[in-house]
């Protein structure tokens, strides 16, 4: 998964593409190095950021979903928890909903989802993304998670959206130490074994520092290590800011091991 970041101000690569042309240039690039799906985001989720007004995130993402949408077959995702951005945005061509709440900060998502048939990346957080970093606390982080999922999927599925449009998000970094998004990375297989497709978001993000010592912009060999060992638990989706350097290291790392006897 390609992220596509339509913002001023995310984490990374805040103000790389603020206007609709130069996004679409961005899109149709990250196809070209090897994104499978297109994440389209206009409203920045890192610790402390603010929230956007409702018209300004649909100004920002529905004509770069549209535009894609009429360029290329690969499936646009739209990273929103509002739910008239995802109405838009899937009437302008997205078929996926990707929302950090885990489809709770807006009642309206989820009767969205089952009336439309998108699919659904449901991920967790721990408070909102102005506290989420504030004192991350758990039990157990890989129990309490999967007991949030279980809580999350009876209501997914109660709603009547199927199975099988369904994929789990842990959440690296919204509202987890680095300690804890290291304890979620080396256990996939927990997440795995609900019986759903996982989705794992770690570029470039702030626990590599914690781990590395290294600022955002120094972060992608951290990145790519992170995915050949997510590739090696068979993580189903990937996503990325860096599509070509990591897809390139898992495709040798493969290409290597299958002929390891």
């Amino acid at each position: 998964m390609g992220i596509l970041n339509v913002t001023p101000d995310s984490f990374s690569d805040g103000g790389e593409v603020t206007d609709r042309d130069a996004a679409v240039k961005k899109g149709l690039r990250l196809i070209e190095q090897g994104a499978d799906i297109l994440d389209i985001g206009g409203e920045s989720t890192r610790p402390g950021s603010d929230p956007v007004p409702l018209e300004e995130e649909l100004r920002r993402v529905v004509p770069v979903v549209e535009q894609l949408a009429n360029q290329t077959d690969v499936p646009i995702s739209i990273d929103t928890t509002k739910a008239e951005v995802a109405r838009q945005s899937l009437a302008a061509g997205a078929a996926i909903i990707n929302d950090i709440s885990g489809l709770t900060f807006d009642p309206e998502m989820i009767p969205l989802a089952a009336q439309t048939g998108a699919g659904v990346i449901c991920m967790h957080i721990q408070g909102t993304p102005q506290t989420m970093q504030d004192n991350p606390t758990y039990d157990d982080v890989i129990v309490d998670l999967k007991n949030w999922f279980q809580e999350r999927l009876q209501e997914l599925l109660s709603a009547g959206i199927e199975p099988g449009r369904i994929v789990l998000d842990p959440g690296i970094g919204f509202g987890k130490t680095a300690e804890h998004n290291l304890q979620i990375l080396s256990h996939i297989r927990e997440f795995q074994d609900l019986g759903y497709p996982i989705l794992i978001g770690h570029s470039r993000k702030r626990f590599l520092s914690k781990l590395l010592g290294r600022d955002v912009e120094e972060r992608l060999a951290g990145t790519v290590g992170v995915s050949i060992a997510l590739a090696s638990q068979a993580v189903e989706i990937i996503r990325l800011h860096d599509v070509e350097a990591n897809r390139d290291a898992i495709w040798a790392w493969k290409a290597v091991t299958s002929r390891v006897t």
